[in-house]
C-alpha cells in the first residue's frame, strides 16, 4: 500500500447455498482464481503453500493480446471466513481485495470488498468506476457461487 489514504472500499455480497468451508475450498485453490475473477486470465504458477500469509498467485490480467504478467499475494487469512489479498495489475496499479465469509442457515454469505491502493486505480477513484467494481466483482461472485456449489469434489 502507499502512503497516501486508502479510498472507502468498494463492497459486494452474495447468498451462496453451501457450507462457509466449501466456498472457503474455491478460494483455496489458486489455480481456479482465473475462473472466478473477472479480469484475471490466465493462472500462470501458484505459490506451494497458498493461501498461506505471502503465497503469491502469478497471473495475466486483462484480455489477449494486451494482457499483462502480474501477482496476488495473501495478505491475511482465516480459513472458512476471511481472505485478504494485495492484487497487482500493472499498469493499473494495486488494489486491497477482502473476502469475508460469514455462515447464514444453511449456507454462508460472502462478502467481497475492495479498494485501490496504488497506481492508477488510486488516484481515479470516483463514482462511475465504483459502479462498474460493484458490476465485476458482483460477477465474480456469481461465478464463486457456481464454483462452490455445482464443481464436484476432488477425487
Amino acid at each position: 500500500m502507499t502512503d497516501q489514504k486508502m479510498p472507502p472500499m468498494t463492497s459486494v455480497s452474495r447468498s451462496i447455498g453451501v457450507a462457509p468451508h466449501k466456498v472457503f475450498a474455491q478460494l483455496a485453490d489458486g489455480w481456479i482464481y482465473g475462473a472466478w475473477v473477472v479480469g484475471a486470465s490466465h493462472i500462470r504458477d501458484v505459490d506451494a503453500d497458498w493461501p498461506a500469509v505471502g503465497a503469491h498467485l502469478h497471473h495475466r490480467v486483462g484480455p489477449w493480446p494486451v494482457s499483462v504478467d502480474d501477482t496476488t499475494e495473501v495478505i491475511e487469512v482465516v480459513p472458512d471466513k476471511r481472505l485478504v489479498l494485495r492484487a497487482k495489475a500493472f499498469p493499473v496499479g494495486e488494489a486491497r481485495v477482502e473476502l469475508s465469509i460469514s455462515p447464514a442457515g444453511e449456507g454462508c454469505v460472502v462478502e467481497m470488498a475492495e479498494a485501490p491502493t496504488g497506481g492508477i486505480g488510486a488516484w481515479l477513484d470516483n463514482p462511475i468506476l465504483r459502479m462498474v467494481l460493484r458490476r465485476r466483482n458482483a460477477q465474480s461472485l456469481a461465478r464463486l457461487d457456481d464454483l462452490a456449489t455445482k464443481r464436484p469434489a476432488p477425487r
